[in-house]
């Protein structure tokens, strides 16, 4: 992704073609559980049907779901569901599907380690490689986080833009790669965390995001990592509090 794309990112992309369809549903099915680890798919004519599909569009599908470890074919055997230590947890719709299934305290703990290893050095590494104009672009999506005129949905959106310019403003080619697993990752968790009606961010998640951009226009990465750490543990809490039915201060 290119930072002048970072604008027109969305919350969860559309799905326009029949192979995206069966993808989504298959996966879904598989994650949340209907077709169990090691348990055979069924036939293609099956399967056919059921997504009304053609053979050709059913194949790409399956070769999209085994390119994310999850199923595999085998020779007079069939399609099967691997086990999920082969899943790749690390791909945008796997960990999108995750959250959309149902997710647990101790998927949340893991989900948010990996964060906490990510972010602060995404944040260090803008603090070394950021211009003027990415501080002020940084500025822009940070103050839109909590603003009181948006809805819940429009805050949320800002907030992926954020962490997702962050990366790229970065210049780390490696962690540009994982712009997918840090947007769905915040997506599900800030949609877990804040799924009520009329619920709001409030100013100190502004505060604590504008910290992150204060220290980058300083170019100090120390400081810029301690604020990011911040910013990731209260979504840990809130995300946690969410799972447990507890209330914390947006």
């Amino acid at each position: 992704m290119r930072k002048e794309e970072v604008r027109e990112l969305k919350v969860v992309s559309n799905l326009r073609t029949s192979h995206s369809k069966v993808v989504e549903q298959l996966g879904l099915a598989i994650v949340g559980g209907r077709f169990g680890i090691g348990e055979p798919l069924p036939g293609d004519v099956e399967l056919e049907a059921q997504y009304d599909v053609s053979r050709s569009v059913l194949r790409e599908a399956m070769k999209t779901l085994s390119a994310k470890g999850m199923v595999v074919a085998k020779s007079r055997v069939g399609t099967r569901v691997t086990e999920r230590c082969y899943w790749d947890l690390l791909d945008e719709d796997v960990l999108r599907w995750h959250f959309e299934t149902g997710v647990s305290i101790d998927f949340i703990n893991h989900l948010y380690d990996v964060r906490l290893v990510l972010e602060p050095a995404n944040a260090a590494f803008a603090a070394l490689h950021a211009s003027a104009e990415d501080c002020q672009e940084l500025r822009h999506f940070a103050q839109l986080i909590g603003a009181p005129d948006l809805a819940l949905e429009e805050q949320i959106v800002a907030d992926l833009r954020f962490h997702v310019y962050l990366t790229l403003v970065g210049r780390n080619p490696f962690m540009e790669c994982m712009v997918g697993f840090i947007k769905a990752a915040l997506d599900g968790a800030f949609t877990l965390a804040y799924d009520a009606p009329g619920k709001r961010r409030g100013e100190s998640i502004v505060e604590a995001h504008m910290a992150i951009v204060e220290a980058i226009e300083r170019h100090e990465p120390g400081a810029a990592r301690q604020a990011m750490e911040a910013v990731v543990q209260h979504g840990r809490a809130k995300a946690l509090a969410a799972l447990e039915g507890k209330q914390l201060p947006a």
